[in-house]
């Protein structure tokens, strides 16, 4: 993995990067309004800023604990505009999720069995997010999500976790890959 030039937003507490580990912080999460009119905007985000159009994939494993313990990826233009997608515990399952927020945050789920690493890409092209996941070696070819995100804006883009509900967990980012798209 090469992460030169990488930063954080909203650093955890504890994190390292041989292998990329991060421990998400309790009460953390990236939500906006919708359903109990909360806004959060403290989740972690680990990644580059591009423009344009790019891929970013992502494999990782996770010690999953509470009610919407959830990582994976993230695309952040502001508070308003952000995408996040990955592996999230609902009704005490591991599920494919993705949030795309405009303003409000719009939730879907998908469930996905039990696996040990989770593989979650996002293509930007144009104005349009691909979401695709696959499981334990599988590549990323099933379609999760595909919604309007802003074109060639400056985009953050990385790996993210957050335990909104818990006490925080541990997820192991075992391959991360952002390729900028011509």
């Amino acid at each position: 993995m090469d992460l030169t030039g990488w930063t954080w937003l909203n650093e955890p507490r504890k994190w390292s990067t041989d292998p990329l580990t991060v421990h998400a912080d309790p009460n953390s999460d990236f939500w906006r309004l919708t359903g109990n009119g909360v806004i959060r905007d403290n989740g972690h985000l680990y990644g580059v800023t591009l423009a344009g159009d790019f891929t970013i994939t992502a494999t990782f494993s996770g010690e999953y604990a509470a009610q919407y313990d959830h990582a994976g990826i993230g695309l952040v233009i502001d508070s308003e505009n952000w995408i996040k997608a990955g592996v999230e515990v609902f009704d005490g399952k591991l599920q494919a999720s993705t949030v795309v927020t405009r303003g409000f945050s719009d939730w879907n789920l998908a469930l996905t069995g039990e696996f040990e690493r989770f593989t979650i890409s996002a293509e930007r092209k144009g104005d349009a997010v691909w979401v695709r996941y696959g499981v334990d070696g599988v590549e990323p070819t099933k379609v999760l999500r595909k919604a309007y995100f802003p074109p060639q804006i400056e985009t953050k883009v990385g790996i993210m976790a957050a335990s909104p509900e818990g006490e925080g967990f541990v997820t192991q980012f075992h391959e991360v890959q952002v390729t900028q798209l011509p």
